[in-house]
């Protein structure tokens, strides 16, 4: 039979999760594969980029979304279970979960909202989700581009929610990789001895703002559920007053209130406020935490070449 697109495995993969065991994601990919009953042609046939198998793709499609709309959870990695609203989807016994489904979650509305350079004409592929249906006189390299909007999207959500389940020790190594990759607190190892050991109340670490360290920036790095308000922005830049101090970097895994963005606009001291998807995003640019899975090569004729017949 045809290998089920990602909308068709999600109410598969849901009901074989709803014994409320946790399940490794393998061992679902091998349950569902039985159940479709595939040729091993079938579960060999790999990606354009032959960097992984399309069912295995599309299992994995279909439980990124699932987790998107809180239906299904994973308390570590290679690892979920399904949660009470999963439980309570099953309990009505739908014929069908798909994108329409979800649509009916605040966390996965929340989701797709943050979508950034969403084509407003764009429609959902069924067949892929890595490709939006952008509008009939999109040329190729759109689509493209679109495709490519929709993986960073989808990297961006899954990598932040990497980072919030990491240690606060951990935390602070990204923070420490992040900043070194950027080009700050000198060595990997300075960056190492400044971050976390300043203990000063609201700054977390003193890092150099270049290698020789002609200046400073003061860095207070917290992961946080909710959104961080001006009573925690104003507490950081009185301890750079403390330290005369005119440049500073707050760093949080979640969001700002409105009057905490207004206050550090206001003040005189420059303070940077980076929530949790500005930190994936730079993570994503400077390689932290992210490994290349494939390479899609556009190529073009050589008009060079031609002249020369």
């Amino acid at each position: 039979m045809p290998i089920p697109d990602y909308q068709t495995l999600m109410l598969p993969l849901l009901r074989l999760a709803s014994d409320g065991t946790e399940r490794k994601f393998r061992e679902a990919i091998e349950a569902l594969a039985i159940e479709f009953d595939l040729s091993g042609d079938e579960r060999a046939e790999l990606l354009p980029s032959g960097s992984q198998p399309v069912f295995d793709n599309r299992v994995g499609w279909a439980k990124t979304y699932l987790k998107q709309a809180g239906l299904l959870a994973s308390p570590k990695r290679g690892v979920f279970h399904i949660t009470q609203p999963g439980l309570d989807l099953l309990a009505k016994k739908p014929t069908f979960v798909g994108l329409e489904t979800l649509d009916n979650y605040d966390e996965f509305r929340a989701f797709r909202s943050r979508r950034r350079n969403a084509n407003p004409d764009a429609t959902e592929s069924q067949e892929l989700p890595l490709i939006e249906v952008v509008s009939t006189t999109a040329t190729p390299e759109d689509q493209l581009a679109s495709a490519y909007q929709r993986l960073r999207h989808d990297l961006e959500a899954e990598l932040l929610e990497q980072v919030k389940a990491a240690s606060p020790a951990f935390f602070e190594r990204i923070v420490i990789d992040l900043l070194v990759k950027m080009g700050y607190g000198g060595s990997r190892r300075d960056a190492g001895r400044a971050i976390g050991k300043s203990g000063d109340g609201g700054i977390d670490g003193i890092i150099k703002e270049d290698k020789l360290g002609l200046d400073v920036i003061y860095v207070q790095a917290k992961r946080w559920e909710g959104a961080v308000g001006r009573p925690e922005i104003q507490k950081f830049a009185g301890a750079l007053q403390g330290h005369r101090a005119n440049k500073g970097v707050f760093i949080t895994t979640s969001s700002y209130t409105r009057e905490a963005i207004e206050y550090s606009r206001m003040i005189n001291t420059k303070i940077i406020l980076m929530d949790g998807i500005e930190l994936t995003s730079l993570m994503i640019d400077h390689n932290v935490g992210i490994a290349s899975v494939g390479i899609y090569e556009v190529k073009k004729v050589d008009t060079d070449y031609f002249e020369g017949e």
